[in-house]
């Protein structure tokens, strides 16, 4: 399948191809009859009907917003505000509550699968695999709870139309961008519900394929460099973090208001949580983790809608010297909860950590979770351990959509792995009904989101809700969770071959 507009086909893409299966590899009749169970649910909900969605004016944006900073550190809430004010961009992000809250009212076909919760183009990435390999992957799974599968591709599409606009691209480039992105999504189920299940859980994008695939020697180099980015140590990236004292161990270096001592309002100190998560680990991890020593830590403010809520950095070190960072993050309810079901884990922290191994092709060796004696709820994962965000602020269109398609490919392997391939495949079908109903979705909710940016802009201006207006970002890519992004290219260049 071919992308609109004349667009490199997106099977591009993909290190398996997109062809259909060959003749030697014909589906089992149970895989044609859930293809077949599929396309029968068009006739009780048509693909036309998660099309357009007309602007709202009838709920109260900042409303939500408030209710979802209960419990929050409160003097950490107008920080939150102040990031989500930088543009429409930054609201999106912050704003995966309100999203649900409208998601829940739109088309579903029924058919569940784990979910990501909070799919915008910044919760995708690269990071090493356990053994070392860079793959391409969806990273934030705060929010991960079984759901429809549209609710995840219906937020990144619309995150995909905000990031445009926010770089300028027309309305033409960006629904482009959202028909690849379907279009391979689509694609990829249709390749995936032909496989074995081992063969789906195995399935992975790396960095070798992305350079590989890539649409011109311009991009390749672009990605190799990205690659080489990625690929610096934790250390060098956390430098401006970091002091040595005089008797040679590291510290943190506090930074406030993202990054200050405290012992966490109220909980019990770091060294408690850190046994607590080490009793989650599996004996093997155990012995790991026991190599090293916890030397400090820091309360480090993350993300965007993260913001406020409980979070540290611990810093630990081994007898070679080596460091390690572990981010120490809470795990609340997900924002997906009042409109699904509840959890099946009594523990929020280990709902995120089963809702992230389930949807990434390879997970972190020191994934795990605590609980704190007043009943909140933590996870517990290494910090950027070569782990890079697409820089979107100032890519063009075409970049917008190679990375687009590239989120599309991963998110059809992440629900194929709890879902069910053939059924999704079969309702999606093998025409652009879907994307195209998708792409005015997307355009109609980038203006929902430019229109409820504005709400909070009067909120803030109305002296509604407090703000931090010091700590404001000024770009798209402005509040990345895990420090700043290496830039690969010359400052100030926009890069175009992704």
């Amino acid at each position: 399948m071919s992308s609109p507009g004349g667009q490199e086909p997106a099977a591009s893409l993909d290190p398996d191809g997109f062809a259909a299966p060959a003749a030697d590899q014909v589906a089992s009749r149970q895989v044609l009859d859930r293809q077949a169970a599929g396309r029968r649910l068009r006739q009780q909900v048509p693909r036309s009907s998660h099309g357009p969605w007309s602007l709202r004016a009838d709920r109260d944006p900042v409303a939500i917003l408030e209710a979802s900073n209960h419990d929050r550190l409160p003097d950490l809430v107008p920080l939150r505000y102040s990031r989500m004010l930088a543009n429409p961009f930054c609201f999106l992000r912050g704003a995966a509550a309100l999203m649900a809250h409208d998601l829940a009212t739109t088309a579903s076909s029924g058919l569940v699968v784990q979910v990501c919760g909070d799919c915008h183009v910044l919760n995708f990435g690269l990071f090493a695999t356990p053994e070392r390999q860079l793959v391409f992957d969806v990273n934030d799974f705060d929010e991960t709870l079984p759901g429809p599968w549209e609710w995840d591709l219906k937020r990144l599409v619309a995150s995909l139309v905000v990031a445009g606009r926010e770089n300028g691209h027309g309305d033409g480039d960006n629904r482009r961008a959202v028909h690849s992105c379907v279009a391979v999504y689509q694609e990829r189920l249709a390749v995936l519900a032909g496989r074995s299940p081992t063969e789906v859980w195995y399935s992975r994008l790396t960095m070798d394929d992305l350079i590989a695939h890539a649409p011109s020697a311009h991009g390749r180099r672009l990605r190799k460099a990205y690659a080489r980015a990625a690929r610096r140590q934790v250390i060098d990236h956390q430098v401006p973090w970091l002091a040595r004292q005089d008797d040679g161990t590291l510290r943190f270096v506090e930074r406030p208001p993202t990054l200050f001592r405290s012992e966490l309002q109220g909980e019990e100190p770091a060294r408690v949580l850190i046994e607590g998560y080490r009793a989650s680990l599996p004996p093997e991890r155990v012995v790991l983790f026991d190599r090293y020593r916890l030397l400090d830590h820091v309360i480090k403010v993350v993300g965007i809608g993260s913001v406020g809520t409980r979070c540290f950095i611990a810093l630990f070190g081994s007898d070679s010297g080596q460091s390690l960072i572990l981010q120490v993050k809470e795990a609340r309810r997900s924002v997906l909860e009042p409109f699904t079901t509840v959890s099946a884990f009594g523990h929020q922290g280990e709902r995120v950590v089963t809702g992230q191994r389930l949807m990434q092709s390879s997970s972190d060796i020191f994934l795990g979770w605590c609980r704190g004696r007043n009943g909140r709820d933590y996870y517990v994962r290494q910090l950027r351990d070569m782990k890079f965000s697409f820089p979107v602020e100032g890519c063009s269109a075409n970049q917008l959509l190679r990375y687009g398609e590239s989120c599309g490919w991963t998110l059809a392997r992440a629900h194929a792995k709890s879902g069910d391939a053939a059924a999704i495949s079969g309702y999606l079908g093998k025409g652009p009904a879907m994307a195209e109903a998708l792409a005015g979705f997307a355009l109609g909710y980038a203006d929902q989101t430019a229109f409820d940016h504005q709400a909070l802009v009067a909120a803030a201006g109305a002296g509604r809700i407090p703000v931090y207006p010091e700590a404001t970002p000024t770009s798209p890519a402005a509040g990345q969770s895990d420090g700043p992004a290496p830039d690969p290219g010359r400052k100030g260049r926009r890069n175009r071959g992704w």
